[in-house]
């Protein structure tokens, strides 16, 4: 989405909100808003359909646009909040009208499937066109060692309780990491090690020593757009991830679930720098699409196949026929490409305004990471802090944080981080959002002494 196209529909919507202009009230035309915004009137048209499409606005025809009614838009009029806690995107940033033509093809495409139990490991055609994805980001495997997930979770939660070649047993993950992957070691009461990564890196004495020592199955790494750093490692920390891998007979699982944001088209990921052998390359689709499709795909060393595909049969006998072809049609039709290349733009725009508002607003020693562009996580952190008071204070003033609490082991030290997604805020949005927390952060520093905020610790 253009920067212009933005700025057209956040004021118009925030006129809508705010009461400037009433329900049922007809909206200026194309051309007067074209000249109002200075743009062209094809940008005016696209916001008039995006607020369409949000139920903001609607249209008569031979008429013009107008307001909702009132009851439609209730939910909208009360106190909007700014949300930085989504690691979902939003309802309308997938065109709702393509997503209906391939649901609607795929469903006469693949009818025949529908009725049967395919393939456990995903359709065919799919895997193939997962093969020319994975090259693009030099992943080079054949279809025999692709697999098609119902979602990324499903594939981790496989992968801890599957044996390995290897025969060892033990997990090792980056602390902090992406919680799902820690609930799904919890339940399954699986022996998992932590390892600290900071927006500096990780400590690699410590990594060779637990490859070496501690009997790891697979190490556990978001190497591009850590969750919820936000930092990506460099391509020497990813070829020496891939040679301790091959040196102590360690598998990698590389969840590479932003690859469609990256920036940098020299970024590949640990599986292109020799790791083939050792290195279990995991994409996720729910970022980019629609987390409901439930769809994920991996490249697996060909020494994994038989048994992933044992595990994968016994947990839901084959993935819904109706997502994958879903995805295979977005896919060959140029819409995922198109939509990937929007999404990255927009979520890079937003993350360099994220840097520049806290770069301004918040004193350097909570600019924990926060990345110059590309992904959708950064991360706080704020010393000395009780962020549980901070985060109810600044929910009643509308914006939403999350504390990466939940992201530690619950033996591992936890610095206060706050998690800041992009997912969800446009850029007035996040402006508003770091003025708001900053603040509240001056509102702690007050020189009264009669007075002690209780969110410091």
């Amino acid at each position: 989405m253009t920067n212009k196209k933005q700025a057209v529909i956040s004021r118009i919507r925030s006129d809508i909100v705010d009461g400037l202009v009433i329900p049922g009230q007809k909206l200026p035309s194309i051309r007067e808003q074209s000249q109002a915004f200075s743009c062209s009137l094809n940008t005016i048209i696209s916001a008039y359909q995006e607020l369409e499409r949000e139920h903001l606005i609607y249209s008569r025809p031979k008429s013009g646009y107008y307001v909702v009614a009132q009851e439609a838009l209730l939910p909208l009029l009360q106190k909007q909040r700014i949300d930085f806690t989504s690691a979902a995107p939003a309802p309308s940033s997938l065109s709702q009208t393509d997503f209906r033509q391939c649901l609607n093809k795929a469903m006469a495409l693949f009818e025949d499937s529908i009725f049967t139990y395919p393939d456990p490991q995903g359709l065919l055609s799919l895997r193939q066109e997962m093969v020319q994805l994975f090259h693009k980001q030099q992943v080079f495997s054949s279809e025999r060692q692709i697999f098609v997930f119902s979602g990324a979770q499903q594939a981790l939660h496989l992968l801890n309780g599957m044996p390995f070649p290897n025969g060892k047993t033990n997990i090792l993950v980056e602390q902090p990491t992406y919680w799902g992957m820690l609930e799904s070691l919890k339940a399954q009461n699986q022996t998992v090690i932590g390892i600290e990564r900071t927006p500096e890196g990780i400590d690699w004495t410590a990594l060779e020593r637990h490859f070496q020592s501690n009997m790891i199955k697979f190490f556990y790494t978001i190497p591009r757009f850590h969750n919820p750093l936000g930092t990506s490692y460099t391509p020497k920390e990813k070829q020496r991830i891939a040679d301790l891998a091959q040196k102590y007979d360690v598998y990698i699982v590389e969840d590479d679930y932003l690859a469609d944001f990256e920036t940098d088209s020299k970024a590949d990921p640990i599986w292109a720098y020799g790791g083939s052998s050792h290195v279990l390359y995991l994409r996720s689709f729910s970022k980019v699409m629609l987390p409901g499709l439930r769809l994920a795909a991996a490249a697996v060393p060909k020494t994994l196949v038989p048994s992933l595909q044992q595990h994968k049969r016994t947990a839901d006998l084959s993935t819904s026929v109706l997502s994958q072809g879903v995805l295979e049609i977005f896919m060959q039709s140029g819409m995922y490409a198109h939509h990937a290349k929007r999404m990255r733009a927009m979520y890079g725009q937003r993350m360099r305004k994220l840097k520049e508002a806290s770069s301004r607003l918040l004193p350097k020693a909570f600019l924990y990471s926060i990345p110059s562009s590309g992904g959708i996580f950064a991360a706080i952190n704020l010393p000395g802090i009780h962020t549980e008071e901070l985060a109810k204070r600044l929910s009643e003033r509308g914006v939403d944080v999350l504390r990466a609490d939940q992201q530690f082991l619950p033996t591992f030290p936890k610095p206060n981080l706050l998690r800041m997604s992009m997912m969800r805020t446009d850029e007035q949005e996040i402006e508003k959002g770091i003025q708001t927390i900053a603040e509240e952060l001056d509102h702690a520093k007050l020189t009264d002494n009669d007075y002690t905020p209780s969110f410091w610790i």
